[in-house]
């Protein structure tokens, strides 16, 4: 019986090493036997011609996924240049640049692009100062305090707040929001940018909160348990650890929702108004950026003309800020890791 054990783990070990161990078998004595059937490599495989060819197949084809993005990036560049390109032959740069008043369509007209700028850069601003608080305590919340069965309820709660189309976000921003500022603020207009800060902010809650969420979730958990260790309380570690651990993911969230604000178009078009003013009033009406070049590009603007070259003028300054956004978020998160 010994024997027979012996011979049996004899013959599996030889059977690993030559075949799959399940391909052994016992005979009527008891003593194993070992199938060897030749296996197909798939190293080797992979090493033969037609695995060659699909494996340089993959590589031309992701290698074209990535050089479509650049491609298209300068394609848009390309397009602005070309079609702006008669346009500072009529407005001088510095007119441009400095002007305090942008009239595009009037007669006669002014091409001062700082009343956009200002405007744009308000929303942003204001957005971001009312959603970038709101944002962090619900991501601290949902990361360390918020237990996991309500938490799958928030989570999908954000998710469908940040579904919401943003024309919807404008006319709640125009019915409900503005009225009930106008209890408060008597001197507000029916378009303010105070109406347009506000649902931005909300519209961009969703994607602060999510990112800086993530990133307070993957703080190592031992890092929590050495506070734990040391005595402190779960407000300490979260203050003191766990958001400076997270800090580069809560920059990253801030400048997501930044670009996006920059960028919104319905809902400050219908919240803000189309007055293009060099203002820092936010119970005034202003106009964005990208709130002139949906009011520009409703069809009656003739092609080639200035005021329709003008669109991509300022479509042109909206890309330059958005890159330099960007930009400016990648250098202070290189920053701050290189800190930790």
């Amino acid at each position: 019986m010994g024997l027979t054990k012996l011979n049996l783990k004899a013959a599996s070990a030889e059977g690993s090493s030559i075949g799959d161990p399940s391909l052994t078998s016992v005979d009527s004595h008891g003593v194993a036997a070992v199938h060897a059937y030749p296996q197909v490599s798939l190293a080797r495989s992979w090493n033969s011609p037609s695995g060659n060819f699909v494996e340089q197949s993959l590589q031309y084809f992701l290698f074209a996924c990535a050089l479509s993005s650049v491609l298209t990036t300068f394609g848009i560049v390309f397009i602005l240049l070309k079609e702006m390109s008669g346009f500072f032959s009529v407005v001088s740069v510095w007119e441009f640049f400095t002007g305090t008043q942008w009239f595009p369509l009037l007669s006669p007209a002014r091409f001062g692009v700082l009343p956009l700028v200002s405007g744009t850069l308000m929303i942003a601003l204001g957005s971001c100062l009312i959603a970038v608080p709101i944002g962090l305590l619900i991501a601290i919340f949902l990361s360390e305090y918020c237990p996991r069965g309500f938490r799958v309820i928030l989570k999908s709660a954000l998710e469908l707040l940040a579904g919401i189309p943003t024309v919807v976000y404008g006319y709640l921003a125009l019915t409900f929001v503005t009225p009930q500022l106008a209890k408060i603020f008597p001197q507000i207009e029916v378009f303010n940018a105070l109406s347009a800060c506000i649902v931005v902010g909300i519209m961009i809650i969703p994607t602060i909160a999510s990112v800086t969420e993530d990133a307070i979730h993957s703080v190592p958990g031992y890092l929590r348990d050495a506070g734990y260790g040391l005595g402190m309380r779960r407000y300490q570690i979260v203050s003191s650890i766990v958001f400076p651990a997270a800090i580069s993911g809560f920059v990253a969230s801030i400048i997501l929702g930044l670009s996006r604000a920059i960028g919104e178009t319905m809902a400050v078009t219908l919240a803000a108004g189309a007055s293009p003013k060099l203002t820092f009033n936010f119970f005034e009406s202003i106009q964005t950026m990208t709130a002139f070049i949906v009011q520009v590009s409703q069809g009656d603007t003739p092609a080639g003309t200035i005021e329709y070259q003008s669109i991509f003028v300022v479509g042109f300054c909206l890309f330059i800020m958005t890159l330099g956004t960007n930009l400016i978020a990648q250098f202070v998160v290189r920053r701050i890791h290189h800190r930790i």
